[in-house]
């Protein structure tokens, strides 16, 4: 079983869940978490720059208050595309930077870099190409914001690290799919080769981190009505595979969902529920999971020597799902 918890355990983690929901019980938050000397605390979100920032406010301010209420020193921000619908008037001096990334992420509650991908609808035109003004952004040198191309790597933390990470472009045409125009781009042929083949030498270089990570804002498999992807199930798939790639990180759908499959060394984890509209699920978790929902909400990732911990959290900051895995690949469903 790859250390992978079956199946029949998976349907029963997620019927107990369920019961407990229909009974109305509300699930406490998390026992409070002081800092370990070796441990470090991320939060991942996904999909959160709607126009309409109402449920982006209440993901916001749940991650700010699960923070404070657990006494935790978040290390690192993790955006994980779909930073910005809509236009982006004024580029790199919109206002909505100030409203909708530092004052809704403020430093005194997450005074560490934020992580960013590029998603689907960074690719609009409204005229100007939000790629390159995220791009400018991470470049002012004031900000948290943080990225240094459209695919990057980086080791975290700075001093003695516990996780190789890998930030990819995901906007890839899905096979038998029209080009996309007017409004709507994404990568060239030639630039997912050139990415694809960078991926490649990155995973052969020696890894000395206990764990692999690689985030992107499109998911390889999803319950939600985007569904799997049929590139990135050809292309990537079977690198993380072979280099044996801890977590799978994603947005896209709006919801938020972690898949497991036997025998494989990775979980699939996406958290989409950062602030635009929700969509609803074309496959239940007692289908495929162990877990997926219609729901806002973040990530909180934990990482020490040991093991990792990840845990999906509601809009209000209730526990929701959460798992552990151990370097070598043993999961463990908490909730």
């Amino acid at each position: 079983m790859n250390g992978i918890i079956d199946r029949r355990r998976f349907l029963q983690q997620s019927f107990a869940f369920s019961a407990l929901a229909t009974l109305g019980k509300s699930v406490a938050f998390a026992a409070p978490q002081p800092r370990k000397g070796d441990t470090t605390h991320w939060l991942l979100v996904g999909d959160r720059g709607y126009e309409r920032y109402e449920a982006q406010t209440s993901v916001a301010a749940a991650m700010r208050q699960y923070a404070a209420t657990n006494h935790l020193q978040i290390d690192a921000l993790m955006m994980l595309g779909d930073n910005w619908y809509g236009d982006m008037t004024g580029g790199v001096d919109s206002p909505r930077w100030k409203t909708q990334f530092e004052e809704m992420y403020p430093s005194s509650a997450f005074n560490c870099k934020a992580y960013a991908v590029l998603g689907n609808h960074d690719y609009q035109r409204m005229p100007e190409s939000k790629v390159e003004i995220e791009l400018a952004y991470a470049k002012r040198g004031n900000t948290r914001w943080t990225m240094p191309s459209r695919w990057y790597t980086f080791d975290f933390p700075s001093v003695e690290p516990l996780a190789t990470v890998i930030a990819l472009d995901s906007n890839v045409q899905r096979r038998g799919g029209s080009k996309a125009s007017g409004v709507n781009y994404q990568l060239t042929l030639s630039e997912q080769a050139e990415q694809l083949a960078w991926l490649k030498l990155e995973l052969e270089k020696p890894r000395k981190t206990p764990y692999l990570i690689v985030m992107a804002h499109h998911p390889i498999y999803s319950n939600g009505p985007h569904g799997d992807h049929d590139v990135l199930i050809a292309e990537w798939e079977p690198l993380l595979r072979k280099y044996g790639a801890h977590l799978y990180f994603a947005g896209h759908d709006h919801d938020m969902q972690h898949l497991e499959f036997e025998g494989h060394p990775t979980s699939f984890v996406l958290s989409g529920g950062g602030g635009a509209d929700l969509y609803t699920l074309k496959m239940e978790e007692a289908q495929r999971g162990p877990y997926a929902r219609k729901v806002y909400g973040f990530t909180h990732l934990e990482l020490s020597q040991r093991e990792l911990t990840v845990k999906h959290l509601d809009e209000s900051g209730h526990l929701i799902h959460s798992f552990t895995k151990t370097p070598k690949g043993d999961v463990h469903i908490l909730s």
